[in-house]
């Protein structure tokens, strides 16, 4: 992953998560539905923030930024209901990002992590069946398609990865 890199997420993380949240939004509105308005509040988010790192403190999810080369963050990238060997996988990355492959390459990585650090054996992932871009992705990177899903009220595509690690 060269030139990015995947930090574990901690409090500190916190304002330049939500910045990133709020310059994204109408982005990301785009194509999954939108978190409301409470979040893009600092006590909102601040609740949140908290809410998450408790999560991952306690081995439920491993939550991640994705940062560039001068520590700029570029995405967020999620391994969520860790349990029994397997997770769901989740990503974003801002506009001015995306199609550069950063995507590609944080969920590399991630797949990397999940099966060495994490111990993981398997990957879930899901997507509007619209997102091309979300499913090249996944499938750039060994995920296959395991069934059609409603999602979103959308028609919906879920994938499967089953090789981590090294």
């Amino acid at each position: 992953m060269t030139g990015l890199r995947l930090e574990r997420l901690r409090a500190d993380h916190a304002e330049a998560l939500l910045a990133f949240e709020r310059e994204n939004r109408a982005y990301f509105a785009r194509s999954v539905p939108d978190r409301g308005d409470a979040y893009f509040t600092p006590p909102g988010f601040a609740d949140r923030h908290r809410a998450l790192l408790a999560e991952q403190e306690a081995g439920i999810c491993h939550f991640h930024v994705v940062l560039d080369e001068e520590g700029a963050l570029l995405g967020r990238i999620n391994l969520m209901d860790a349990l029994e060997g397997s997770a769901e996988l989740g990503y974003r990355v801002g506009e001015r990002a995306a199609r550069r492959g950063v995507a590609t390459a944080a969920v590399g990585e991630l797949c990397r992590v999940a099966g060495t650090a994490y111990g993981l054996a398997s990957l879930m992932a899901k997507t509007t069946e619209d997102n091309l871009a979300s499913r090249t992705v996944l499938e750039r990177n060994g995920f296959v398609l395991v069934e059609r899903i409603t999602l979103m009220g959308r028609a919906g595509v879920r994938y499967a990865r089953v090789e981590l690690g090294g």
